[in-house]
Formats: structure tokens, sequence, C-alpha cells
């Protein structure tokens, strides 16, 4: 009798698997945006060796499963317009309603793309004017991972004022600026993990074969080796006892330990749990906001190996040539600028982002102007977002009239005790920034720049080293699209930085509004302070 159940169980797992329902990823689900004017995949699970058809727009598609039970059919081009039906059909018919065509984005990174709008300034203003129904965002919700996963996690949210407070603000306003100036459907993926690290959001493959990360592995693996579940259990229930006795004021709770090869701060587990999944849906291009943990780690002067590596294999991955990539250089925070020059791990960071500009068909958003000094995540997110949207237009949709960057860094020449610096960028010529006013330095107005200097017009930020490596504050005047920089301590200067600080004092910008990046002239090796978790 016992063999008889046993058998009739086999029989019912195998006729259950040989009739199995055709299913689909979780992103391809009602109100689902698909990317205009690109051939789109689409792809899910059936019996192995059965035939599925895929109809949209007036378009079919048909494709076997392979031996693994894997199809995909990649449709036609699609027109941007009004919502459509997929159609999905094998031994059983999947029909995903409300389905736009139109602009596809990926937002990713840690907390401060995290960041939902309901955390952001004037919430109660956006809320109400949050009536975008061809605005949704797809929340990717699955966890970290040792392989890469097949199947994601998530739904898609139509935008409202019920709806939009749960969306990341980063995202959301960059979508918005897009709708409105492209009147045409904008899909939001938001894919992120607060407090986590470029490393962990890049394949194994692409970065284990750096030496300059190996230390980075091994502790890693050093971790793993060491690690004893009972002893950090233990642990745990001790500081989570002594935290519910201290009436839990003004400390967080202690972290539940886990296992240091799932940790979300390992080294490619986001990457396989939470991007590998969404690859090959069809996207327009990504936006990142995440450099926060890389800078207090100790290693930021290696962030712009990771993001250009991270760049490049989702690049490869996607399979889409250089799909368009940009991201939001760390803003302004901590203690304002004292010293000429303060070198940390968060400058490390801005300047290893600002030297992936090199990569092809990138962006970057600088916002030195618009973070707070006692606030890892400001509210400002209105102004990332907007920065970010006037690189796409300018770049990626070709929309005239528009500044994609703040003024960039391009060339410098000395002669004598003076310094000229020239900048790409410097839409309308270059300007200062007096409260909101954007304003054109004279020849009269006072140009030396003691720290918390009051000197109506100067140019702040700007300082010169000589041969000795000792930085002076510089005076700075504006001529056109250049910068003549000097100091009366630096005789002969050899090197020039700019807002080299976490909270610089600086105020250079061109006439669109948009800050210049922090930047130097040397090479010389800096060393940062230990890192830490």
């Amino acid at each position: 009798m016992k063999y008889l159940i046993a058998v009739l169980i086999g029989l019912s797992t195998f006729t259950s698997h040989l009739f199995a329902d055709v299913k689909l990823p979780a992103i391809f689900s009602d109100h689902m945006v698909l990317q205009a004017g690109v051939t789109v995949p689409v792809w899910g699970w059936a019996d192995p060796g059965e035939e599925v058809s895929v109809s949209v727009a007036g378009q079919t598609k048909t494709a076997k499963a392979d031996a693994k039970g894997k199809w995909m059919v990649k449709l036609d081009k699609l027109k941007s317009g009004d919502a459509v039906t997929l159609t999905v059909k094998g031994k059983n018919t999947i029909t995903v309603q409300d389905v736009l065509v139109g602009e596809v984005w990926l937002g990713s990174g840690q907390s401060n793309m995290a960041m939902t709008v309901n955390r952001s300034k004037n919430y109660e203003q956006e809320k109400a004017a949050a009536t975008f129904p061809k605005i949704r965002m797809f929340k990717e919700s699955s966890a970290a991972a040792l392989t890469p996963q097949e199947k994601c996690s998530g739904s898609w949210q139509v935008c409202s004022p019920d709806t939009v407070g749960g969306f990341s603000a980063t995202a959301y306003f960059f979508g918005r600026e897009l709708h409105k100036a492209l009147g045409v459907p904008v899909g939001l993926i938001n894919s992120s993990v607060g407090g986590t690290p470029v490393e962990a959001w890049t394949s194994w493959d692409a970065q284990k074969n750096f030496a300059e990360l190996k230390p980075l592995f091994e502790s890693w693996q050093q971790r793993q080796a060491e690690w004893d579940a009972a002893k950090a259990n233990a642990a745990y229930e001790k500081q989570l006892a002594a935290w519910k006795a201290s009436g839990k004021k003004g400390r967080r709770a202690p972290r539940r330990p886990s296992e240091p090869r799932l940790d979300t701060h390992h080294p490619a587990v986001l990457f396989n749990g939470k991007i590998a999944p969404l690859i090959p849906y069809a996207i327009r291009g990504a936006i990142w906001y995440q450099g926060e943990n890389n800078a207090n780690s100790g290693r930021g002067n290696l962030y712009g190996l990771q993001l250009s590596t991270m760049i490049k294999d989702w690049r490869a991955r996607w399979g889409e040539g250089d799909f368009p990539f940009a991201w939001v250089q760390l803003p302004n925070f901590r203690a304002a600028q004292k010293e000429a020059v303060e070198d940390t791990g968060w400058v490390m960071v801005r300047e290893g982002m600002l030297k992936t500009l090199a990569l092809p068909n990138t962006g970057m958003a600088i916002t030195t102007d618009i973070g707070e000094a006692n606030d890892i995540h400001p509210k400002n997110k209105q102004d990332v977002g907007k920065r970010l949207a006037m690189w796409a237009l300018a770049d990626v949709y070709k929309q005239k009239d528009i500044a994609s960057s703040g003024p960039l860094y391009a060339s410098h020449k000395i002669k004598g005790s003076e310094v000229t610096l020239t900048f790409k960028h410097a839409d309308g010529g270059l300007v200062v920034k007096i409260g909101d006013g954007l304003v054109t330095p004279r020849e009269e107005w006072p140009t030396v720049w003691p720290p918390g200097g009051t000197g109506f017009g100067q140019v702040r930020g700007f300082a010169v080293a000589g041969a000795d490596k000792q930085w002076r504050h510089a005076a700075a005047r504006i001529i056109g699209n250049t910068v003549i920089v000097t100091s009366p301590e630096v005789k002969q200067p050899v090197a020039v930085r700019y807002a080299w600080a976490d909270n610089p004092d600086c105020n250079l910008y061109n006439r669109a509004g948009l800050p210049a990046s922090p930047f130097r002239t040397d090479n010389w090796p800096v060393k940062l302070p230990p890192g830490r978790r």
C-alpha cells in the first residue's frame, strides 16, 4: 500500500510538471511599462518543448521552451502610446492588463535611492500633485543571493496621491521631469538597498580578478571562515536585551546577525538577487545613487574602478551596447570646510565618480549645494531628480537648450604665480552663486577667500599648492569660461584643487544654475582614515 501511495505521489508530481502553467517574471504584470523604440524581450517558464506565443499591439511572436523550461521572444519595436494588453499563451493563457509603452529607467543604489517621496521635502504638496497615471514604478523586493537568480519579486504601482509616498524619491522626481518634457509614459524600476556598497551590486566574475580588491575579498573569506552562528546569535540576544532595557531611546535596535556570505555588504549578493533577475528587461538606461558606504570604508580611492566595473558589467549582461547610465555625485555633508583641502573617503568617492565620466554615454548630477550637514539623507530629492533628468533630456533625448551638467574641469596652464583653469559645460558662462542669485564677478570685487569670508562676489572654493604640497586658500577670478587662481603664499604653484572637502565652501556655477564638480589637477597620493562598517 505504501509503495502504491508513493507511486501515485510520483505520478502526480510528474503530471503537474508535465502540464505546468506558463509563468512570467513578476515584472511582467499589470500596469507595467514596456520600452519604446527597441526590440523587447519577453520571457518566462513552461514545460520543456512547449510552444508559447506572446501578443501585444497587433504583433505575435512564438518560441519553444528549452530543456530547462525557459523560453523567450523578442517583440518588434513598439511605439509610445495608450494602454495595451499583453497576452501569453501556452497550455494556459496569461493576460497582462493596462500595459503602457514609453521610457523605462532602472534606479539602483543604497538608501538615498531607496528613500521614498514621503520622506522628501514638501511631501504634502508633492502628494497632492501626484496624479500621473502614466508614471509607474516597480519595486524589486527580492533578497540577497549566493548565485544569480532568475525570478524577481515585486509589483507595478500606478502613480497617484495614494501611492507616490512609497516611490523612490530620486527616481520619481527624475521620471516626472521626463514625463512632463517628453509627454510619454515613464516606467521606473527601483532596485535599491540602504547601507550597501558598490561591490554588492557587481557580479562576482566582473570584479574577482582585480588585484586592488583582493584585500576586500580576503576579509570576507576570513569572516566566513570564522563564522559561528551560535556565538553570533547569543551576542545578538544580549545586545537586544540591553537595547530593550534602555527604553529604546536614541539608539537603533541591534542588527540580527547573518552569515557573512549572505550579508548585503558581501560582493555580488545584490547583483545576484536584485539585478540578475531583471536582465534582459528592456530599459532606456539606469540612474545610480550610492557611494556613501564606500566613502566610509577606507577604500574610497577605489570607487572609480568599482563604479566603472559595475557599469561595464551591467551593460555587457544586458547586451544592448553602452546604454545610458548616470549617477548622483555625493552631496555636501558633515562639518563645514575649515582647511584649504580636506582629504577624506567622501571626496575620493566624488573624484571616482568624476573620473567615471570617461565611459561613453554617462552623466553625473553634481549636488554639493543641496546636501545637509547633519543628515546623510538630504530631503531635497526634487533637485537631484531634476539634474539627472536634465542630463537625460540633453544627452539621451537630444533636446536643445538644456544644460546636461555643471562645469567640469578640462585643463589648466601655469604662468608665473597664476594658474588658468578651463571648464567644459560652462553653459552661458561661469558665474558665482550669491544667495539665490547667479552673478558674474566684477574686476573691482574682492577675490581673496579666507574661510567664512564675506567679500561680495568672491569666487570661493579654490586652493593651490607648490612643490612642497602645502595647500593654501586661493584668490580666484572668472574670465569667460576660465578661472584664474593665485595665492600670495604660493609663488610657484604646481597644483589646484576645488571644493575638496566633505562640506566644501564653494560657489562656482554655470548660467544654467548647476554647480561645478569638485576636482584636482594633481595625482598625489591621498591617505585616507581607516574604514568603518
